[in-house]
């Protein structure tokens, strides 16, 4: 197997974390506020104490699962937009290899947080205030922000574009991406930019990987780069 199809199938293993992460978002995590400044500390340690493994599962999926894809795809569009603007490629693999170990550290510190408020199930104040302690560590790592995300897309998106290896379609899905991604440093937008990062994510990885996979440009359209 080759880097680029090696890239593609990365990018679609990105785009189906986001999904199995939105999937259980809106089910079960649901009840607890899961994603929203309405997380309930208390609820969620209760939720922990009879079904840790939900929580494991969770975040190995969208953060460990998803940070080694990331890898893959960084280094396959920077070996590709290397090509015509190897400075262009420098940077943006630099950055997505930062917000890859950002989501990895992310989801390290999540897992130890339900392993340790696992343990502490027999005191729930106690197992509630550690949860909220370690939580607060992981959304500062990127689970509470897309900084790094937003900023990586834009770049790696219009480099691409540059270089001629995405269409217009593709990078378009990248720029309101990555703009949703940095409008989460605000907080009155946070929430519902990091919402809209996600969905467009989710978009722009399947472009990216179908790019990758089938050897073109824009997956959505037979665009003609300028």
């Amino acid at each position: 197997m080759t880097l680029r199809k090696a890239g593609g199938l990365a990018a679609l293993t990105c785009a189906a974390t986001y999904l199995v992460g939105f999937a259980l978002l809106v089910t079960a995590l649901a009840p607890l506020g899961y994603g929203t400044d309405e997380i309930n500390a208390a609820a969620v340690a209760a939720f922990i104490a009879e079904r840790p493994g939900v929580l494991i599962a969770w975040n190995t999926t969208i953060y460990v699962v998803n940070a080694l894809a990331l890898v893959v795809l960084v280094v396959t569009l920077r070996q590709q937009i290397a090509r015509l603007l190897p400075d262009a490629a420098a940077v943006s693999g630099a950055i997505g290899l930062i917000w890859a170990a950002l989501v990895l550290g992310a989801g390290m510190i999540a897992n130890v947080a339900v392993e340790r408020t696992h343990a502490l199930a027999a005191d729930p104040a106690a197992a509630a205030s550690l949860w909220q302690t370690l939580h607060a560590v992981e959304l500062g790592l990127g689970g509470g922000n897309e900084i790094a995300g937003g900023a990586w897309v834009l770049v790696v998106s219009f480099a691409a574009r540059a270089s001629g290896f995405f269409g217009r379609v593709t990078c378009g899905i990248g720029a309101l991406g990555g703009l949703a991604g940095l409008a989460t440093i605000l907080p009155p937008l946070g929430e519902s930019a990091g919402a809209v990062f996600g969905l467009a994510a989710i978009a722009w990885f399947v472009a990216v990987g179908l790019v990758l996979l089938r050897g073109d440009e824009a997956p959505f359209s037979k665009e003609i780069t300028a």
